[in-house]
């Protein structure tokens, strides 16, 4: 699972709603096909996983998978029935803060067709709305 060597602060705030939209990472760079963003949305690093296993099993094993981005926001959870006050709870996850037309995943050395499927599979593991994309056709 994907979760960062080293923080500068082990607890942050949680933030607000995710505003706007992405000015980096909002075009396919490394591969022919790509999977963005429609909305704005915390991925966790599981659900990252999850998508990418299922492309990887979709492909058998072909082409090659970009993962664009990467968890670096710790999350806390407090105990089960853990009366309120005592503090923050501690680190439980972390999650990707992935704002709309960031492309999340990219795919290279495989039909458009599989590309298309495969992304497809990976989109329902994600909690937010994706498209599929194609380089130099955005």
């Amino acid at each position: 699972m994907l979760m960062p060597k080293k923080v500068k602060h082990r607890k942050v705030q949680r933030g607000g709603r995710i505003h706007g939209t992405a000015n980096r990472g909002n075009a396919v760079s490394f591969g022919s096909y790509g999977l963005k963003a429609t909305g704005s949305s915390l991925v966790s690093a599981r659900q990252i996983e999850a998508a990418r296993r299922a492309m990887t099993r979709y492909i058998q094993r072909g082409g090659k998978i970009w993962i664009r981005i990467f968890p670096d926001k710790p999350m806390t959870k407090k105990g089960d029935e853990t009366p309120m006050g005592k503090g923050k709870g501690s680190v439980d996850h972390f999650v990707a803060v992935v704002k709309a037309g960031r492309v999340m995943f990219e795919m290279d050395g495989v039909k458009k067709e599989i590309a298309q499927e495969a992304m497809r599979l990976a989109s329902h593991k994600l909690g937010l709305k994706t498209r599929f994309v194609v380089k130099n056709e955005e």
